[in-house]
């Protein structure tokens, strides 16, 4: 899917000028982000934490296609939150049906890093797919 929602209010995020890793827990996969590459794949914000997921082959759940109108793509971030663009009111909506939530969870879709610092991200268990369909 991907795109963007008309119905909720835009990210404003600064994008990494820079390059710096994000590093997804628990499988210690660590993915050096190249901001004249972004964008890696077309779901989330422009240089969030899904799109360079994604587009690194490294799969997170997201029912909506990225576009903040679900919670399935929640993270937890352990390093570098506050490296993040802002959450916005839709996107703080969304995360109050997310299970688990933490002082530092995350829309993957809607978190995007402006690359002063690495990032450490954790992919909660109940939203690891562990199941891939072949196209």
């Amino acid at each position: 899917m991907g795109g963007q929602n008309p119905f909720i209010e835009p990210v404003s995020a600064q994008l990494p000028k820079k390059p710096y890793s994000i590093t997804f827990l628990p499988m210690n996969v660590k993915i050096d982000v190249k901001p004249e590459e972004l964008p890696y794949s077309r779901h989330g914000e422009k240089g969030s934490i899904l799109e360079i997921a994604l587009g690194h082959d490294l799969e997170i759940d997201h029912a909506c296609g990225g576009v903040c109108a679900c919670s399935t793509c929640h993270v937890i971030v352990r390093q570098g939150h506050d490296t993040l663009s802002k959450a916005t009111d839709d996107e703080e909506d969304m995360l109050d049906s997310a299970p688990g939530l933490t002082p530092t969870s995350r829309l993957a879709c809607q978190a995007v890093p402006n690359g002063t610092k690495d990032v450490v991200v954790e992919i909660p268990r109940w939203n690891r797919n562990h199941a891939k369909e072949d196209h």
